[in-house]
């Protein structure tokens, strides 16, 4: 009966495709059957779809699933256990996507919830009034007096919670140490004893050098013995730590941090400290003495010649030598470093004195060198050995007066290394750095140029002009200027080296610097023996300003920093800081740097705010430049600066060269 009754169910479960279930309770029961199924009729909502079989039949390609489409399901992790990949099947936590998870407990004080919990809190502290006061009322006693609801001590199981601390008793370090081990040692030195270890030792050295004797005497083991001893000589070398590379290493950093300890407020200052007047003072500024670089071997030379590494800029090259014909005698280069103010890093003598030097722009290894008797040299200052890598001769060419300024050419690629030097012969050479040597190549002879040409004694004195500094613009790479020894200033080219482009006069004594300026490719500065500097524009034939600093001027150089600044130092010892942008006419600081010496060489470090300037005394000071000196230090705008000097030179009323 019951099987005939589900089959009748679901035929009209076929039939008519939904099932409407019945009331909760049951209408009829029959007596016999108490637990009889109840009964269900099936209705068909009036806007159902009807469906044939076959759309009944049809699978649905598309289902609504609850997994995500993005997760991975094809994984395959390395089981260790059987040493191969297996897949990992997907986990019933890999659908899952928290999203954020956060229960707060703060409410708004403006919300529903706020409100009703301030009342609660309110109505509460009411009760509490009221039943405080009834207990007052029935007992007949004040507030203060046993408030059952104050908090008290318990005076039968109470302590103070300092009570319940430990104390750690005192102990001494030397308690826990162990006393170091005593040996007592007694003996007695008498004068035959010391005599007789000195002549064990002196009998020990005979018989060594006995057999030696023997063994150079021995016709086929001489050869094996010799290297023998040069390989136990190799290896002892190699094996002694003290005079290894390692050593010599860390003895450098030793030395450097006992160095910087010592003068710890010098290098304070170099790094942070700046003069606050400044800010009270317009117009005006100051330099601060830092450190003095010298050696006991430069005592008697004077300073010829200062470079800085263009790639480490605390490091820097003077060299030494003598510009008096009558103390000529060996030069020598040392290379200081800011980290280790008291001794030279690098040392190199020369048999002349050093003239100039200059480092490569690219290969901040290499230095060349120009000396006194016309020789050029090329070191490496990583090598060790005193010896340079190029070196100039007769036989491949040499100049014959001294050298008195050079200076690396930045050449392509493919080419080989090659710069320029100028010297009082009145030639102006190039030196190209082959495989074995130098080869000279003649850039310019220097001819004497005649103000006038009326006087027939002046064509029939045929020479050369001296030369005495050159630099190369920044803009145009085969533009130069010379200034010489007659104090006159030429402009030359590379492509044309039988005439002058145009010759500047100004100066009534030899020219000792001449320099472009970094920003602006037409303005050059020029210090000469005639106590002036000068301020040029090429394309006009007379100087545009001039400022005499009272004494013969020896170097003069731009900042690096700004177009406007440039300093200068003359015989009395002085440093001169202009800078046209703030005062045309004065310098903003005229600073007495050395007593009873001459200054002969200054030159400014690319990164930090620091001079350094050399004396006759052998001597190189390093100074700071104080805010005032360096308005426009930090970020450098070329357009900007080179805009400076325009107005300056518009301020000029100079006609330029037709």
């Amino acid at each position: 009966m019951k099987r005939a009754k589900k089959k009748s169910t679901q035929r009209r479960l076929q039939s008519n495709g939904h099932i409407a279930p019945q009331s909760s309770h049951i209408a009829t029961q029959e007596d016999d059957d108490m637990y009889q199924e109840p009964h269900r009729v099936i209705k068909i909502p009036v806007n159902q779809l009807k469906l044939s079989e076959l759309d009944l039949k049809e699978e649905h390609t598309r289902v609504l699933t609850a997994n995500d489409p993005n997760v991975a399901n094809n994984i395959t992790k390395f089981n260790y256990h059987s040493h191969c990949y297996k897949i990992d099947p997907p986990g019933g936590q890999d659908n899952l996507a928290i999203h954020l998870n956060f229960e707060g407990s703060t409410l708004r004080k403006e919300g529903a919830e706020a409100r009703e919990q301030a009342a609660y809190y309110l109505k509460y502290k009411e009760d509490l009034a009221e039943a405080k006061k009834m207990i007052v009322e029935e007992h007949g006693k004040a507030e203060d007096e046993n408030d059952p609801f104050e908090n008290r001590k318990n005076q039968f199981n109470y302590s103070e919670r300092a009570a319940q601390t430990f104390n750690n008793p005192l102990r001494e370090r030397c308690v826990s140490t162990k006393p170091p081990k005593v040996i007592n040692f007694s003996g007695c030195v008498t004068q035959w004893e010391i005599y007789d270890r000195y002549m064990g030792d002196y009998v020990m050295q005979i018989a060594e050098q006995e057999l030696l004797k023997g063994q150079e005497k021995r016709g086929g083991g001489s050869g094996s013995n010799i290297s023998d001893a040069s390989q136990n000589t190799g290896a002892a070398k190699s094996d002694d730590m003290v005079h290894s590379q390692r050593m010599g290493n860390a003895l450098k950093k030793i030395e450097r941090m006992l160095n910087q300890n010592v003068d710890d407020e010098i290098f304070q200052d170099f790094k942070y400290w700046d003069d606050t007047s400044d800010a009270f003072r317009d117009g005006e500024g100051s330099l601060l003495p830092l450190w003095r670089f010298h050696t006991e071997r430069s005592k008697r030379k004077q300073v010829t010649a200062l470079a800085w590494n263009p790639k480490y800029p605390d490091l820097f090259s003077v060299g030494y030598g003598s510009y008096d014909f009558m103390r000529q005698g060996g030069g020598m280069i040392c290379c200081f470093s800011l980290k280790n103010t008291s001794y030279p890093e690098y040392t190199f003598t020369t048999e002349s004195g050093v003239m100039c030097l200059n480092f490569h722009s690219e290969h901040c290894s290499l230095l060349a060198v120009g000396c006194y008797d016309g020789v050029v040299m090329v070191y490496d200052v990583r090598n060790r050995g005193n010896r340079p890598i190029y070196s100039s001769s007769i036989r491949t060419g040499k100049h014959t007066d001294p050298v008195w300024q050079v200076q690396w050419q930045i050449e392509d690629i493919a080419k080989e290394l090659s710069f320029f030097s100028i010297s009082s012969d009145g030639r102006v050479a190039n030196w190209t750095m082959s495989k074995n040597e130098l080869k000279m190549e003649p850039v310019m002879q220097l001819k004497v140029a005649n103000a006038s040409n009326d006087d027939p004694e002046d064509t029939l004195l045929p020479g050369l002009a001296g030369g005495c500094c050159f630099d190369f613009n920044g803009v145009s790479e085969h533009l130069f200027i010379v200034g010489t020894e007659e104090g006159k200033i030429h402009k030359c080219s590379k492509a044309y080296s039988g005439q002058y482009l145009e010759t500047y006069l100004g100066h009534h004594m030899a020219v000792y610097s001449i320099r472009w300026n970094p920003f602006h490719e037409r303005i050059f500065i020029s210090c000469s023996a005639d106590w002036t500097v000068k301020l040029w524009d090429h394309n006009i034939s007379t100087a545009v300003m001039s400022f005499d600093l009272g004494n013969a001027v020896g170097d003069v150089a731009w900042s690096p920093y700004s177009a406007s600044v440039f300093a200068a130092v003359t015989s009395d010892g002085k440093v001169h800081v202009f800078d046209l942008a703030e005062n045309k006419h004065e310098p903003l600081c005229e600073q007495k740097v050395v007593k009873r010496a001459k200054l002969t060489h200054i030159t400014f470090n690319q990164q930090d705010p620091i001079i350094i300037v050399g004396d006759d005394r052998g001597g190189c000071n390093s100074l700071k430049l104080s805010p005032n000196l360096r308005l426009n230090h930090g970020h450098v705008n070329v357009q900007q600066q080179a805009e400076v000097l325009e107005s300056l030179l518009a301020s000029a009323s100079i006609k330029p060269i037709e």
